[in-house]
């Protein structure tokens, strides 16, 4: 799409977002060209002032300069109320616009946030909706401001003196030609400026949620050092598009100081010649003295509109950004059931060209405890992935208790689901809020009867507050086994159908496992409940053993069968002299 159409189309875009604000945008422009509308009229009184002084009648002067300042104060009430008018639409403006980028986040797929950077997101969300939002606020009414007073001098000056007024106009069409080829090169600048800000908000979001790692290997410098050369871009760009500001806004203020100066020396003479009065005279150098402030605005409201569209494609881009995983048109709750789930010829892969799963066929009868087991890249992960659809599969298809995943409602789908990750991540809230956190109706005894379930209410009751306790960003505050148990209770205060445990003891002591496996056994109890693990002492909670190997099954069976297949003897063999080497280091 040619960049020109594609650019207008963003414009008019982002004017939707001004649909529920008619009202104040309308009551903004109106206040704003009274405002103007005042100043006008007051400019034409001062000419009469001059014309009064020149007549020696001084008691028309004294009732002129009292309907000047009586406009005075009308100007500065509209002008407040266009202030407070226009400042509550900018910022409901960007409230919309944040509340709508946020849900579209939430909404987007794993896929999505595999593609794109934390930091690049969130600087979507903040600096570029604040560009958007100033414009939208103010910078439309500034438009429609002196939109108005240059329409109204062009009238007013016409009036007085036409030849003078086709002086005053002869430099438009220049100015015009100047106006547009800033826009023409501005956008580009700006967009670039905006994406290497984003660089920078992703470089700095990344070490300071990473700044464990950079510390443990004493990366300080080699950080500082990326960090600054990414903001050295962002300052280059920067300056390029100061750079652009500094030659043409100056310009385009320049310009009607000449049309000025040639209106001087031409009225002077027609005063002098008397074929224009001294009052009609100052009349219209005050008016043409109007237009240099709205003219000298061109140039920054064009720069404005160029960086609000600029900013409006980057978000637009998260907006358009199609919901790989949604709910059907036709979809429908999750039906009764025990929870059997099966894999019927599923192929996948994050790129499509290269497939992580193959052709697999599986059965995981209800109420079964099944152990994926494989090497690293094997597809465990994945396929536990495919069970709650975080992803869908390119051929085949995943039904629990005869429903394809893909016919039903993801809340309904993911509420009968609860998934244990090995890295789980706790919100800056209280362990109650943590634990209830996907069911918001959980009494204190369910919530505390999870938390037993999973050996996690001792060490919480030893907290400060106990359940009440605020944990730090991401439960930096409890140590990695705390944080499984509280995420282990999270799961099954939900009372799931279908428990994914995603490697989740790995973080935990011989001790605490033990402890956690007894809860375990008990809240698998009638669920149907897929282990990923490495650990033999995991994997013995298994009723079944399913062992993958590049993407496809190669054994599915009971374990005591499982050491006729080799990669199981592999992995178990390696387990278990892992853990002679754990026992003899302690």
């Amino acid at each position: 799409m040619p960049a020109a159409p594609r650019n207008s189309k963003t414009f008019l875009r982002l004017l939707g977002f001004l649909g529920s604000y008619r009202l104040s945008l309308v009551l903004s422009i109106v206040l704003a060209v009274g405002y103007q509308a005042a100043g006008l009229v007051a400019t034409y009184l001062t000419g009469s002032v001059a014309a009064a002084i020149e007549a020696g009648e001084r008691h028309r002067l004294v009732w002129l300069v009292g309907v000047i300042l009586a406009l005075g104060v009308v100007r500065a009430l509209m002008m407040a109320g266009r202030r407070l008018i226009s400042g509550y639409q900018a910022l409901g403006v960007e409230m919309d616009m944040r509340n709508r980028v946020y849900a579209k986040l939430l909404r987007l797929s794993f896929g999505f946030y595999d593609r794109h950077q934390t930091g690049q997101l969130m600087s979507r969300a903040t600096v570029d909706l604040q560009g958007v939002r100033f414009f939208l606020g103010y910078g439309l009414i500034f438009f429609f401001q002196n939109a108005f007073t240059v329409i109204g001098v062009s009238i007013f000056v016409f009036v007085i003196s036409w030849k003078l007024a086709l002086v005053a106009v002869a430099i438009s069409p220049v100015l015009i030609a100047i106006a547009y080829r800033y826009s023409h090169v501005s956008h580009p600048l700006l967009r670039d400026v905006q994406q290497k800000m984003a660089d920078v908000a992703t470089v700095a979001e990344e070490n300071i949620v990473g700044v464990h790692v950079v510390k443990a290997f004493a990366q300080e410098d080699a950080e500082q050092k990326k960090f600054e050369r990414r903001s050295e871009e962002v300052f280059k760009l920067s300056v390029r598009a100061n750079r652009q500001r500094a030659f043409y806004i100056p310009l385009l203020s320049f310009l009607p100081l000449v049309s000025q100066a040639a209106i001087l020396l031409i009225g002077g003479h027609m005063v002098a010649n008397h074929t224009l009065s001294i009052a009609s005279f100052v009349r219209f150098n005050l008016y043409l003295a109007m237009l240099v402030m709205p003219l000298r605005a061109l140039g920054m409201w064009i720069g404005q509109a160029q960086r609000a569209t600029a900013s409006g494609e980057r978000i637009f881009q998260v907006l358009d950004e199609a919901e790989d995983i949604g709910d059907a048109p036709e979809a429908r709750e999750l039906p009764p059931g025990d929870g059997r789930v099966v894999f019927e010829g599923v192929t996948f892969g994050y790129e499509p060209e290269r497939p992580v799963l193959n052709d697999i066929s599986l059965e995981l009868t209800a109420g079964r405890i099944v152990a994926l087991i494989g090497h690293t890249g094997a597809g465990k992960t994945t396929l536990a992935s495919l069970v709650p659809r975080f992803y869908d599969v390119q051929r085949g298809r995943v039904t629990i208790d005869g429903a394809d995943v893909r016919d039903l409602q993801l809340t309904s789908l993911r509420r009968a689901i609860g998934v244990i990750a090995q890295d789980p991540f706790l919100f800056s809230a209280t362990v109650r809020e943590n634990i209830a956190f996907g069911r918001a109706d959980a009494s204190d005894e369910d919530v505390e009867r999870a938390a037993r379930l999973a050996q996690a209410h001792e060490f919480v009751e030893a907290l400060p507050d106990g359940y009440e306790t605020v944990i730090g960003e991401r439960g930096i505050t409890l140590s990695g086994g705390q944080r499984q148990r509280v995420a282990i209770a999270r799961a099954l205060v939900v009372d799931p159908r279908i428990l994914i445990l995603d490697d989740a003891t790995a973080s935990v002591d011989a001790t605490t496992e033990s402890k956690i496996r007894v809860g375990l056994k008990e809240a698998m109890r009638g669920r149907t409940t897929i282990i990923i693990a490495h650990r033999l002492s995991t994997i013995a909670l298994a009723d079944e053993v399913v062992v993958l190997d590049d993407g496809r099954i190669v054994f599915q069976g009971a374990q005591a069968d499982a050491r006729e297949n080799a990669v199981y003897r592999e992995i178990e063999d390696h387990g278990m002299l892992e853990r002679i080497f754990v026992e003899d280091v302690a």
